[in-house]
């Protein structure tokens, strides 16, 4: 197979894990990394023992011997990011949200159609093995008519005044932070489950910490004592630490979901419930390899990850024996595994992977939750322009 030359933008918790998922891959070479600047640059490159180190993007996009780029910069900078990637001709694989609002994500779906690159996002959940062994069960048509979607994506990184990160700022997340960062997991993941796309929403936004203090250095300046009130500075947030949403979908199902960040002891709980006339699945990101299968008139099923046992088309998702557990890291290496088969394919035909109109889609769904928790009142996600209804 023909080695592809591949650069990342961005060397926070996002990108080494890109690089070592891609390293994985056997033909996949990872020859450079851009950083905000020369230094740090070189610093992250040499850790991650990544040859060439560029301190402006552009300097790594201009290179002639890479073919794909990884964009995992902090969300301000997607839209930018992956602009100039397509401009230069380039395969993008970008980091979620596809951009901080809909106009620009709109925006990057129309050039990367025009520019006719491979595009996708790193929506990795739907790449876990059981997510896909869900998604094929229900896709053959064995549990009937989809009747409830319900659960919940909890965190507890944020549940302190004192906890800040850039997520909490409007100008560098975006106006939705909850929904946006870890709400969106969740609805493309239950939509690629269910085959169903979210319609309309009726949602409540939560800001639990009108003020946050935030730290007036780096918190490493801070390394080995603790901080004090004069440490920190009062700043105040516009974006919800929770969010309730009910929500309907394409065929009429009803659904519900809690979003949070300020849930104390839930660290990273993805959890969903899909319930069908013939059965439910119920799925949970923090025991991954567990799925359990709930019947009405015979005994429920409770299934550990076994590849053996698993729909043939989600198999390949799956690398080791059953019992063996298989987690986070297998969510990136998979996708890209999707998306580079695709490109050494010719890129033909139609991907099987999260494309930047699946991002899209889930920076909508986020308009339609805002407007909805604004206006009190059931809003349909604008999926055509200027369809947002109230």
């Amino acid at each position: 197979m023909k080695r592809i030359k591949v650069g990342i933008i961005g060397s926070g918790m996002m990108g080494p894990i890109h690089a070592e998922a891609l390293r994985r891959l056997g033909y996949v070479d990872v020859v450079a990394l851009g950083e905000a600047n020369e230094g740090l640059a070189r610093a992250k490159a040499d850790e991650l023992h990544i040859p060439k180190a560029y301190g402006d993007f552009r300097a790594l996009v201009a290179d002639p011997e890479i073919e794909v780029v990884h964009n995992c910069t902090p969300n301000a900078m997607h839209f930018e990011v992956s602009k100039a990637i397509m401009a230069a001709g380039k395969h993008v694989i970008s980091e979620k949200p596809l951009a901080r609002t809909s106009k620009e994500s709109g925006e990057l779906v129309e050039l990367a159609a025009k520019a006719g690159v491979v595009n996708a996002i790193h929506f990795n959940y739907r790449n876990y093995p059981l997510v896909q062994h869900m998604h094929q069960l229900v896709k053959k048509g064995e549990f009937g008519r989809l009747f409830l979607l319900h659960g919940s994506y909890l965190q507890d990184w944020l549940i302190k005044d004192t906890d800040y990160n850039w997520r909490v700022e409007v100008e560098s997340g975006g106006e939705s932070r909850a929904v946006g960062d870890i709400g969106s997991h969740w609805f493309d993941t239950v939509q690629f489950i269910t085959g169903e796309k979210v319609v309309e929403v009726m949602a409540d936004l939560n800001i639990v910490h009108k003020t946050r203090k935030k730290p007036k250095q780096s918190v490493q300046t801070y390394s080995g004592k603790l901080l004090t009130a004069e440490d920190y500075s009062d700043v105040p947030v516009a974006t919800e630490d929770s969010a309730t949403i009910l929500f309907r979908t394409q065929s009429g199902a009803s659904g519900s979901c809690v979003i949070s960040q300020v849930s104390a002891g839930r660290k990273n709980r993805l959890y969903l419930e899909a319930d069908y006339q013939n059965g439910a699945l119920e799925w949970n990101q923090e025991e991954p390899n567990l799925l359990w299968i709930g019947r009405r008139d015979r005994a429920n099923d409770s299934m550990i990850k076994d590849a053996s046992l698993m729909e043939p088309e989600s198999r390949a998702f799956s690398h080791y024996p059953g019992g063996h557990p298989e987690g986070y890291s297998e969510g990136p290496y998979n996708l890209f595994a999707n998306v580079y088969g695709f490109i050494s394919a010719g890129a033909k035909g139609s991907p099987t992977f999260s494309t930047f109109a699946d991002g899209h889609d889930e920076l909508l769904i986020c308009d339609a939750i805002v407007q909805s928790s604004r206006t009190r009142s059931w809003t349909k996600v604008a999926y055509q322009p200027g369809a947002i209804e109230s």
